[in-house]
């Protein structure tokens, strides 16, 4: 099979999202959700996330979220003391949701509608923080380009914080026959080519436009980082998934795989 270029692929991305966003509305997740953003205190960051995020600082500070989804990560800051949140997403389907949820709670994020890689001028060099969480990178064709996309949202000083799930574990599949029998390369750079709805446990998978899910080595990400003028300040690894509940097998081993790190990085002073 031919693989696309960058752009074909990130086109193809968008489209998959846009076309899978109803699939997540008219849930008792979403309904559950919608009724929980009322709430001044919401947050749905877990405990890891959590520490990382007081720990960088975020209380009166400006943070921008890269790849947002439906907003409810953006939400969640303003329980930590953000100042203002901005979340980016390329999907106009999913940011429909994160308005929906806005309206529901006593915040004002503003939503931007764009692919990261083309980025408007009015948030390049505006935040102090930037956060990148579970799947993000994986959707992106070349992670030393979006990290320097990323970086260009940043203040001088200001950090970037990456929540993600370990690549290590994107070479096992949870639905094989022997899930614990690594299925794909770590060095794989093709991309999954993925031909169904992008849902997440518990709803129905259905056929779907076309996507490609990109796994770039830890080892990718940190120098992406660097070469974005980034200075690594914090690299953590756990043994904990931060995936769908399908993945929860993979945790409590004899001989215990890495399943998500942690990343903070600075951008130097000018």
């Amino acid at each position: 099979m031919d693989m696309p270029s960058a752009e074909q692929a990130i086109t193809s991305n968008k489209d998959a999202w846009d076309a899978s966003a109803h699939l997540h509305k008219g849930t008792a997740t979403w309904n559950t959700l919608l009724k929980s953003v009322a709430d001044a205190e919401f947050s749905c960051l877990d405990a890891t996330l959590t520490g990382l995020l007081e720990s960088v600082g975020i209380a009166g500070k400006d943070v921008v979220q890269l790849c947002c989804n439906n907003g409810r990560e953006s939400l969640s800051l303003f329980s930590l003391g953000a100042r203002s949140v901005v979340g980016v997403d390329q999907s106009g389907a999913f940011l429909q949701q994160a308005r929906e949820l806005a309206e529901a709670s006593p915040y004002g994020p503003e939503f931007v509608e764009t692919d990261i890689h083309h980025l408007p001028e009015r948030l390049l060099g505006r935040f102090d923080v930037a956060l990148v969480t579970i799947g993000a990178m994986n959707w992106m064709p070349d992670v030393a380009l979006f990290m320097r996309h990323v970086a260009s949202t940043l203040k001088p000083g200001g950090t970037l914080v990456i929540y993600e799930t370990h690549p290590f574990l994107e070479m096992f599949d949870p639905l094989a026959a022997n899930p614990m029998l690594p299925a794909s390369s770590y060095f794989q750079r093709d991309p999954f080519v993925l031909q169904s709805s992008i849902v997440y446990e518990g709803q129905a998978e259905e056929a779907g436009p076309t996507s490609y899910w990109y796994v770039h080595t830890l080892g990718s990400v940190v120098s992406g980082a660097i070469a974005a003028q980034l200075r690594i300040t914090h690299l953590q690894e756990y043994p904990h998934s931060n995936r769908e509940e399908l993945y929860d097998k993979y945790e409590h081993q004899p001989a215990q795989l890495p399943l998500c790190f942690t990343l903070t990085a600075t951008k130097a002073h000018a």
